[in-house]
């Protein structure tokens, strides 16, 4: 049983093991893979379908030579996916919840962006920082202030995405508990409150999917200002 509703949160152990390492692998246990047969299966011809219609709606603002992302945005999508809706299982524990995680993720494709932006078009990369017309006097303070949230956006993806999840999961938490303590007393209370409860649990599985859209979608973004 939880001390306080945050102990769901914690990264559970088996023996000395983090369960967070089990779950990483999960993703990869999910992906149906093809087989040599000519006429594939249902599964892997939806499969093909969706991954073909994300990539071509994730990519169609972005330039061709930001393309050869593909790859890693895609399995992006599907780790940060099966994460967030692993966490809305009985008994199971939620990695993208911790913000050392979404951080580990965020950081490194941000600087992966920035640094392509530096390497390939350097001099339109600086040019962010200081928007065309600026009057003289500002030029000082808006380098700063567009240097501060340029630095800010890794920070804002992790925290964003372990706020969201977070959010969602207290909220089920809590409701689920009035649930179990009003049940014996108070029917009436209980089930609406059960109601609200399963339509929490709708919403949090909308939200899972969108804030898994959303962080690969705003990387897709940094991408294209720096190709």
């Amino acid at each position: 049983m939880n001390l306080n509703f945050f102990d769901q949160f914690l990264s559970p152990q088996t023996l000395g093991v983090p369960l967070i390492v089990l779950a990483m692998v999960l993703p990869a246990l999910l992906i149906t893979t093809t087989t040599g047969r000519l006429i594939p299966n249902r599964m892997t011809t939806i499969q093909a379908w969706t991954i073909l219609m994300f990539t071509k709606q994730l990519f169609l603002p972005v330039n061709k030579p930001g393309h050869k992302w593909a790859m890693i945005m895609l399995s992006l999508m599907l780790f940060l996916l099966s994460m967030n809706m692993l966490g809305l299982l009985p008994y199971t524990f939620t990695p993208t919840t911790q913000l050392s995680m979404n951080m580990g993720l965020a950081l490194p494709l941000w600087l992966a962006t920035v640094l392509i932006g530096m390497r390939n078009q350097p001099t339109m990369s600086l040019g962010h920082l200081l928007p065309e017309g600026t009057p003289t006097p500002l030029v000082p303070v808006l380098i700063v202030i567009e240097t501060i949230s340029l630095f800010i956006r890794p920070l804002a993806l992790g925290v964003r995405l372990t706020a969201n999840l977070t959010a969602g999961h207290l909220l089920i938490q809590l409701i689920s508990t009035a649930v179990l303590v009003l049940m014996p007393t108070l029917t009436l209370t209980a089930s609406l409150a059960l109601l609200v409860l399963l339509l929490l649990t709708g919403l949090e599985i909308a939200v899972a999917m969108i804030q898994a859209y959303v962080f690969t979608l705003l990387l897709s973004l940094y991408l294209q200002e720096n190709v």
